[in-house]
């Protein structure tokens, strides 16, 4: 299946990215290189790009996809906390912005075949990069019930965490669970019916969980914010779209601090931290989708866009 991933706020990206002619920027999560091109076209002829991708597929699609643009871009096949590295070993000590999409492409719910989806019956893989260990199989018949029912409860806010957990433990007494469809199955029994939600299928905040976890997305996230904002430029723009609320609430949190600076306890008469504000946010509240690109793609419906300028 060709790779497929329709971007979220085009023009907004673009927009407090504050992207021109000439700048270098890096897209953390190419996908299928369609921020990418939008901010190509802006900074062209002399801009430059780091296009980076934990998934392969994603490399290889988006460097067909930017075929035109091949002089003004690099790619890279790695998690976007390697940045760092990446600029390094490009000699670039700073960047002009930075761009991550944190949300799941098309392709990998409809064509990847990795399980990211119970609408299909696919191996429970998850995995955002093949060549990556673990597997949402492996959690889920190797963790004990304690262990699912708290990753359950943490990253699916799921209510029914630990009832799910409980049968999960069950089903895979009988025969071990290596399918989405199997999975879906169990966690929807789990659910009384009266309580199953009517707006989403109820094992959705459980693949959500399991997707998080294998991939460590919400440790990775913490880790790139760490240092974040030592990657940019004077005046460089940090972009950050979240699709659901742990990942708003770290960046937003993130955020705060690094606009605050000192971490003083608030009784210190005066700071000894030493930390000086490194960002001014700009984004007093997170930018949403236009009801017309919603109708026109429905999966924007959740995307939060916060965005902060170095200072």
């Amino acid at each position: 299946m060709q790779y497929r991933h329709i971007p979220v706020m085009v023009k907004e990206v673009i927009g407090y990215l504050g992207c021109s002619p000439g700048k270098t920027y890096v897209d953390g999560t190419l996908g299928g290189g369609g921020h990418a091109q939008a901010i190509l076209r802006v900074i062209g002829p002399n801009g430059f790009l780091i296009g980076m991708d934990r998934d392969p597929d994603a490399i290889a699609s988006a460097r067909s996809h930017l075929r035109d643009f091949k002089s003004n871009v690099q790619f890279v096949n790695e998690n976007f906390i390697f940045i760092p590295e990446v600029l390094s070993q490009a000699n670039t000590r700073g960047v002009d912005g930075i761009l991550l999409d944190l949300g799941l492409s098309l392709y990998q719910l409809e064509g990847s075949g990795r399980g990211f989806s119970f609408m299909r019956d696919e191996p429970l893989d998850m995995r955002m990069n093949p060549e990556e260990e673990n597997t949402a199989e492996a959690i889920v018949n190797g963790f004990s019930e304690k262990e699912l029912a708290d990753l359950i409860a943490r990253y699916g806010e799921d209510p029914w965490a630990m009832r799910i957990a409980k049968c999960i433990v069950r089903a895979r007494r009988r025969e071990r669970i290596r399918s989405t469809s199997q999975l879906a199955e169990i966690v929807k029994e789990a659910i009384p019916a009266r309580h199953r939600p009517r707006r989403i299928n109820p094992a959705t905040r459980t693949f959500q969980a399991l997707r998080i976890a294998v991939n460590q997305e919400l440790e990775c996230l913490e880790v790139f914010l760490g240092h974040a904002a030592d990657l940019l430029n004077p005046k460089g723009r940090l972009c950050i779209i979240s699709f659901h609320s742990l990942e708003d609430r770290i960046v937003k949190q993130h955020f705060k601090a690094l606009a605050r600076g000192c971490d003083c306890p608030p009784d210190f008469p005066v700071c000894v931290c030493g930390k000086k504000p490194q960002v001014r946010i700009l984004t007093k509240r997170p930018a949403r989708p236009d009801p017309a690109e919603i109708k026109a793609n429905p999966m924007a419906r959740s995307a939060k866009l916060r965005a902060a300028e170095r200072l």
